[in-house]
């Protein structure tokens, strides 16, 4: 039989989690990831909830219905029609849901007039034909808030002198200007 003297010389821990050789500290090595990958699963939670599979859907939505539409109607839920228990899995087939979106009532008559297309683009975009209709509610849409730039500080001399005599190749072009624009956002910033 082996006492807990000689369990401990093995390295391992005991049964009591005790053992022998500490471990050093390991520092876990992260990279930098994008943001979409670090908040797509609690994205794809927030649109399971309304129907969605997935948030392909709503973060694809101006591709999919094209510049006419993308600002002025936004898709809200999609509700799958309920499945009869008495059937076979196997031999159910999936009936097209029913999207619900949002627009005011001058979008809402054109939408209500291009509809075919608008959903033959969407189911174009599924692959099957997941979209059997689209039901319109009319309210104002909010758009997104963007925040207006930050304001830079003034270049100092030194800086401007540095930035024209790199710029001077190609002063008077529109890739100078450019080139120009974009250096004294970078000096701004970074010192």
């Amino acid at each position: 039989m082996m006492s807990d003297s000689q369990a401990k010389g093995s390295g391992r821990p005991t049964a009591r989690g005790q053992g022998t050789q500490a471990r050093p500290y390991t520092r876990r090595v992260t990279r930098a990831r994008p943001l979409a990958d670090l908040i797509g699963a609690s994205l794809d939670k927030a649109c399971r909830q309304r129907g969605f599979a997935a948030s392909d859907l709503v973060a694809d939505w101006p591709d999919i219905v094209g510049e006419r539409y993308a600002g002025r109607v936004q898709p809200t839920r999609l509700d799958w029609p309920r499945e009869r228990g008495d059937r076979d899995e196997t031999d159910v087939q999936a009936r097209p849901a029913t999207l619900t979106v949002q627009t005011d009532g001058a979008t809402a008559l054109m939408l209500t007039h291009d509809m075919p297309q608008v959903i033959e683009r969407i189911n174009g975009f599924f692959g099957w034909a997941a979209i059997g209709r689209i039901r319109i509610l009319q309210r104002p849409l909010t758009p997104p808030r963007r925040k207006a730039p930050p304001r830079l500080r003034a270049l100092t001399n030194a800086e401007e002198a540095e930035l024209s005599d790199v710029l001077r190749p190609v002063e008077g072009t529109a890739l100078g200007a450019a080139l120009e624009k974009l250096g004294r956002a970078v000096l701004a910033k970074s010192r």
